[in-house]
């Protein structure tokens, strides 16, 4: 798989809502209904990228940090299952499980929400303020599966601590790297 950076648009677009079967409670869940009181965090996920196998035991860590300081964590599958079946719902619902999210793990099988926020990998992360504009949009850190840098999740850390004292987020911010979302073919 080749590796692919996240898009790195503008900062200050407004997150567009959407409405998408969470395959975790099984509630179709809108993004007006759970975002954070301060913050939200809408990342990209799936079951079988190597990228987010690695970071997955950071993401719980700052899940268990910033979800009691009014941080909303969001993860969303987009790739095509027919291609890559290991990525279907009933999956995720079983790899969120094992892996210990707790957060909603959301299936957006139009792919729509996906082109919607600009995503290009997985993990593709991109964090709004308490008015769903976007203040960071990057890396978790610099780690990936064979570099052997220290996973750490200082870089989201960072962004997510400037929120939470109510200071600016530091718009130097590097691109997250990670698998293509698998896309439907047309």
């Amino acid at each position: 798989m080749a590796a692919t950076e996240t898009n790195m648009i503008p900062l200050g677009f407004k997150a567009p809502d959407f409405s998408l079967p969470d395959t975790v409670s099984g509630a179709t869940l809108q993004l007006s209904q759970i975002k954070g009181e301060i913050a939200t965090v809408i990342m990209f996920i799936c079951n079988h990228c190597p990228y987010v196998l690695h970071v997955n035991p950071q993401i719980n860590q700052l899940v268990e940090e910033f979800s009691k300081q009014g941080v909303q964590f969001i993860g969303i599958s987009s790739n095509d299952i027919e291609n890559y079946p290991q990525d279907a719902p009933e999956l995720m619902t079983t790899h969120a499980q094992e892996v210990g999210y707790k957060f909603p793990y959301l299936y957006d099988e139009s792919q729509d929400v996906a082109k919607a926020y600009f995503a290009e990998c997985t993990p593709d992360i991109s964090v709004f303020d308490k008015n769903l504009k976007c203040v960071y949009r990057g890396r978790l850190d610099g780690s990936t599966p064979k570099n052997q840098v220290e996973l750490t999740g200082n870089d989201l850390r960072a962004a997510l601590n400037a929120i939470v004292e109510g200071k600016v987020v530091n718009p130097d911010q590097k691109a997250s790297i990670g698998c293509n979302i698998k896309w439907k073919k047309p």
